[in-house]
This record gives structure tokens, C-alpha cells and sequence, in this order.
């Protein structure tokens, strides 16, 4: 018998928290992801099955939908859907249900890792880390966007609260990226 022993992204075994000054980044593990891609000629399907799994319609270009199952855009007719892990740890089979032959579904919960940044000096941060307008953005936007040569989205779920999701192979030069230009902003 194995005496395994659970890690976060960045090696730890509990979620790893920094704060400066007014902004504190937070590692969160606890979530399932999966990604959704419609199948051609399935893309109206697809989305009306989506709209059905996340409880609301599938999330246009540049927005993220539903509690506690979300969706959130990554392309044309495609979505990464999230959801808490302790509830939903087979959230790609659930999807995969749902969806049927209308879409293509794949496990992601071990590739991408979040961090969620919040704090009132909150945009400065992000205005250092990536390119995005973040200042622009409301409740329910997310964006592609390169941070620290990666490719990541940036979901703003509150005025002073952000997630940033990342290649969890990364997971250690993404928080190093996002620590700098905390202290470079505050």
C-alpha cells in the first residue's frame, strides 16, 4: 500500500497565501475543471446543453456564467467549466453526460492551477502583470491573456476579487510573477 499524500500546484500541503500591503494572493486547489468544445455542426446543441449543466446560458465572448457549476469562454464555441472539487470531482464525466455527442469534453483539474487576488490595489497588481485593461473589467468578465510568457485567463469576480488560471506546470513561475508585481505595486 502507497502512503500517498496530496500536494497543492506549488508542492505545499496547504494552499499557499502571501498578502502585500492591501492584496493578497490566495493558491486554491479545491476546484474541478473541465473543457468543453462544441462539435461541428452541434454548436447551438452544445450551448443549450451547457446553459442546462451550469443553470444559466453558456457564457458569451469575454464572460463567465453559473454557481456552483460556471463556465467561462475560452474560443469560439468553447468553455472551461469549473466547480468545487469536493462536490464535483468527476465534473468532466457529469459534463460529459450532459453534453453527449454534442461537444467534446476533457479532464482538467491537474493541468491548470488558480490563484484568486483580491484587495483594494488590486488592479495595480494585475496592471503590472498582464496586458488586459482589468480596470475595464465587471463582475462576470474573463479574458485570455499572456502572463509571464503564459497563457492564462484572468476571471473578475467582484470588484476587488480576481482568479487568474495558469499551466500548473507553471504553477511556481506564475506565483513568482504575480508576487513581483505585488511588491512592485504596493
Amino acid at each position: 500500500m502507497h502512503d500517498l499524500v496530496a500536494i497543492t500546484a506549488l508542492g505545499g500541503s496547504e494552499p499557499r497565501v502571501d498578502t502585500t500591503g492591501t492584496v493578497t494572493c490566495s493558491e486554491v486547489p479545491g476546484v474541478a475543471l473541465a473543457s468543453v468544445a462544441a462539435r461541428l455542426g452541434r454548436e447551438k446543441k452544445a450551448a443549450k446543453a451547457l446553459a442546462k449543466l451550469i443553470g444559466t446560458p453558456a457564457p458569451a465572448i469575454g464572460r463567465f456564467e453559473g454557481a456552483p457549476v460556471a463556465a467561462f469562454w475560452t474560443g469560439p464555441d468553447q468553455w472551461m467549466v469549473e466547480a468545487p472539487f469536493d462536490s464535483h470531482e468527476d465534473l468532466a464525466e457529469q459534463a460529459k453526460a450532459a453534453l453527449g455527442d454534442t461537444a467534446s469534453v476533457s479532464e482538467q483539474t491537474d493541468a491548470w492551477v488558480r490563484f484568486d487576488l483580491s484587495g483594494a490595489d488590486v488592479l495595480a497588481v494585475l496592471e503590472l502583470l498582464c496586458p488586459l485593461d482589468a480596470r475595464k473589467m465587471e463582475e462576470g468578465d474573463a479574458a485570455g491573456t499572456p502572463i509571464h510568457h503564459l497563457g492564462c485567463f484572468v476571471l473578475c469576480r467582484a470588484p476587488e476579487a480576481f482568479s487568474i488560471y495558469g499551466p500548473r506546470s507553471s504553477a511556481g513561475s506564475l506565483n513568482h510573477a504575480i508576487l513581483a508585481a505585488m511588491t512592485s505595486a504596493l
